[in-house]
């Protein structure tokens, strides 16, 4: 069976709605969603789980309060993971904790 696996993105802009994409290999299926800010995020990460979803990894742009707060939603039904950018490009070089904090 393959494993069900998510990758939640922080970007202005975006809906999780729209911003959303699959992939699937004979391991692996993929959940890519885009959102706004963390809150937005903590609402995915619990309807991912709900779908199946065993490991979120979380992008760059959320600092560490954000992947904590992820963890926390998700409850332990999901490891999280988190690339890590102490400052993030794609955030005018700041961190998801100081644009959503």
């Amino acid at each position: 069976m393959a494993l069900k696996a998510a990758f939640i993105f922080v970007a202005e802009g975006a809906d999780p709605k729209v911003h959303r994409a699959s992939v699937k290999t004979p391991s692996l299926e993929l959940t890519t969603v885009g959102v706004c800010n963390y809150a937005e995020a903590e609402s995915v990460a619990k309807e991912l789980v709900k779908e199946g979803v065993a490991a979120i990894e979380l992008c760059g742009g959320f600092g560490h309060e954000g992947a904590a707060r992820i963890a926390k939603a998700t409850r332990g039904k999901a490891a999280v993971g988190v690339v890590r950018f102490d400052s993030h490009p794609g955030l005018g070089g700041k961190s998801g904790d100081e644009m959503f904090s």
